[in-house]
This record gives structure tokens, sequence and C-alpha cells, in this order.
């Protein structure tokens, strides 16, 4: 139940950030830049708060030193991360998994990485 609760926390945190950062790379970040550099400039910071977060909720629900532990927390916050991303697409955007998938990265596409040349 604490790896559980612990899982929650650490989606609630990269979630939230997660949700502010996006608004300012939208609103503010994406006219004066680009779409390709505000996902690049947004990136760091996002980095930097994954860590800062992961370490915040393994030491505020005491959670155990064995990797198993802690990988259960984020293999919860994962889960629940991409449950919110799949439904907040369907519903406010209104595409479809895959239309999503492919708007995601322009640059490198699944499809043309592996081809032969």
């Amino acid at each position: 139940m604490q790896i559980l609760m612990a899982g929650l926390f650490y989606f609630a945190l990269l979630f939230g950030t997660g949700f502010l950062l996006g608004s300012v790379r939208i609103l503010w970040t994406v006219p004066r830049f680009g779409a390709r550099m505000a996902e690049l400039m947004e990136t760091p910071i996002m980095f930097i708060v994954i860590i800062f977060a992961a370490r915040s909720t393994v030491r505020r629900f005491t959670l155990l030193t064995t990797p198993f532990s802690r990988l259960a927390m984020g293999r919860v916050a994962l889960v629940l991360l991409l449950i919110a991303e799949i439904a907040l697409v369907l519903w406010l955007r209104g595409l479809f998994i895959d239309e999503y998938l492919a708007s995601q990265n322009p640059v490198l596409r699944w499809d043309s990485a592996f081809k032969p040349m």
C-alpha cells in the first residue's frame, strides 16, 4: 500500500509540473521560439523535476532502499501518467492514439528510423 501511495504522490507531482510547464510552453515559448525549440527548452527542466520529485517521494514515504520498491513506485506513476495522457488526448484534443503518436516527434519517426538506406 505504501508503494501505491508513493506512486500516486509521484504521479501528482510530475503531472502537475508537466501541466504547468506545458501551459507556459504553449502560451509563451512556442510563439517566440517554435514548437521544437520550446520542447527542447522544457526537457532539462522536467528532467530536474523528475529527479527531485523522486528523491522527495522516497524520503517522504520512507520507501525501502531495495530497487524493487523504487521501481514499483515509478511503474505506478508511469501507468497513471500514460492513462492521464491518453485520456486528455482523447478528450481535450479529439485525436485518436495513432494520430497523437504521429504528431509527437516529427524529426525521428519510428517507421523511417530503421529503413535501410
